[in-house]
């Protein structure tokens, strides 16, 4: 199939170039490098959100409550994106070993290859994101 990045073996691209086995490679080590950062950041967000007791409050007025509460939603939403980017992560180094890297979901074309450089998570081609945004 035109377009599948297969590691070791290069993949044709309508943007002129394929993935080769040592692109690939700095692809997943670039991946697993934001994961394990991720993974960092949200063991210390877990960290502070569970230290975040309620005897902490005791005496506090209603600005302070209220700091208090928009600070922990603010860190598990933080904590919440960070576990969605790990997950997109994972299913792009997947789609690395899988041999489907660089291949739309949609439409099942390839993916320009800047747009991968740029953001490696992609699952669309510029076309099909497009077309998804405007639903």
């Amino acid at each position: 199939m035109a377009g599948v990045a297969r590691a070791g073996k290069p993949a044709t691209q309508i943007d002129g170039g394929g993935w080769t086995g040592e692109e690939l490679s700095a692809v997943r080590h670039r991946l697993q490098g934001e994961i394990e950062e991720l993974n960092a950041e949200i063991a210390r967000a877990e960290s502070q959100i569970a230290s975040g007791d309620i005897s902490d409050s005791a005496g506090d007025d209603q600005a302070d409550a209220g700091a208090k509460t928009y600070e922990r939603e603010r860190e598990i939403a933080l904590t919440l994106n960070a576990r969605d980017l790990v997950a997109q992560n994972e299913r792009a180094m997947a789609r690395i070993d899988s041999g489907t890297y660089g291949v739309c979901e949609s439409c099942h074309k390839p993916i320009g290859k800047e747009r991968l450089r740029a953001f490696p998570r992609a699952t669309l081609c510029v076309s099909c994101k497009q077309r998804e945004e405007r639903r």
